[in-house]
């Protein structure tokens, strides 16, 4: 995990544990340092704060000196003895040890963090052709609509990663020439039923223009980390203030995500395409579907059919097997890195 995340993380702790009370000790202490990394986890502690993470096989239990309970992987309260700073060094009684190693041994070896399913979305459709131009090429004019173009990349898409991962939801918004509103497409995304464990990907595809008849390039967009946003959609506590809370960390964690599927297609694309087009990097922005899918999202935009030789390669097979096979390796690698790291996909 990045040091900016663990830093949020643990700003949140403190405000979650504002309100704990201190334990009384009386059983015989250990220093924590020492325990968790002989049983194997990883000590991420803030001595100014006062604040920790353990972490073992990508779960986390977060806590506070001198509050009696800890916050494991994000979702669960659990009461325990309070650790406490004795001349400078963290200690915490056996009975604490104990229950972090039972907590990640149990999880461990019950579940399984996976992608369940993989939502691709081709922009436009129908009666919204997107944008769209007309070239002449050899004495024959050539017409691109951005829908057409969304909709092949998204097939050849679908097809590799159905072949690849029988065992996940392999969907489409669309997959003929149909309109479906801003709306009807959030909507699709988030009705997706998920097994305890599961996430899902959203892949949104589209074509860009511009006044700049030499703008050329893709672009992989995520939401921006600034947007707020509603992303849990249970009460986990029983306490809204601490509902809020949760709320920011997991938000905390899709910008993450998306940050790494962004990069992942990004550098697939690049190794696929090679010198036929350019990257143009990584953004953010508030599109619509980005923020109203609650899920690791991205946007992509294959090219500018405004550029006449872009656009003659988007309607060209070859390219777009080279487009959608670097859109692919980009989302596989993903996957690789979020089910190797069960669930915990840091920068």
């Amino acid at each position: 995990m990045k040091a900016h995340l663990r830093f949020v993380i643990c700003s949140v702790i403190i405000s979650l544990f504002a309100t704990g009370t201190v334990f009384a000790q009386s059983a015989k202490l250990v220093n924590l340092s020492e325990s968790s990394a002989q049983a194997g986890m990883t000590l991420y502690w803030d001595p100014l704060a006062l604040c920790g993470i353990l972490e073992q096989n990508g779960h986390q239990i977060a806590f506070q000196a001198g509050d009696d309970f800890v916050l494991e992987d994000y979702t669960h309260i659990r009461q325990v003895d309070a650790p406490v700073v004795q001349n400078g060094t963290l200690m915490v009684t056996q009975a604490f040890l104990s229950s972090a190693e039972n907590f990640i041994k149990t999880e461990s070896s019950a579940s399984q963090y996976r992608i369940g399913a993989i939502l691709i979305d081709p922009g436009h459709g129908g009666k919204d052709p997107g944008a769209n131009a007309t070239y002449t090429v050899g004495g024959k004019k050539v017409t691109v609509n951005e829908k057409d173009v969304n909709l092949n990349v998204a097939l050849l898409l679908y097809d590799r990663l159905k072949k690849a991962y029988p065992d996940k939801r392999i969907l489409m918004t669309r997959s003929t020439d149909v309109f479906l509103s801003l709306e009807q497409r959030t909507e699709i995304a988030n009705s997706v039923k998920l097994a305890a464990n599961e996430a899902i990907l959203y892949v949104s595809v589209h074509v860009n223009a511009s006044l700049d008849k030499k703008a050329t390039g893709y672009e992989v967009w995520y939401l921006n980390p600034g947007y707020r946003r509603q992303v849990l959609n249970e009460d986990l506590s029983g306490d809204s203030t601490v509902n809020s809370i949760l709320n920011d960390m997991m938000e905390e964690e899709f910008t993450t995500e998306s940050m790494l599927i962004a990069n992942f297609i990004l550098d697939g694309i690049g190794a696929q395409v090679g010198n036929l087009s350019n990257s143009r990097g990584i953004k953010a922005e508030e599109w619509f579907v980005v923020r109203n899918v609650n899920m690791p999202s991205v946007l992509i935009e294959t090219g500018f059919l405004t550029n006449e030789k872009e656009a003659l390669l988007l309607v060209d097979e070859t390219y777009l097997q080279k487009l959608s096979l670097g859109i692919y390796n980009g989302l596989a690698a993903f996957v690789t890195h979020f089910e190797r790291s069960r669930g915990f996909t840091g920068m």
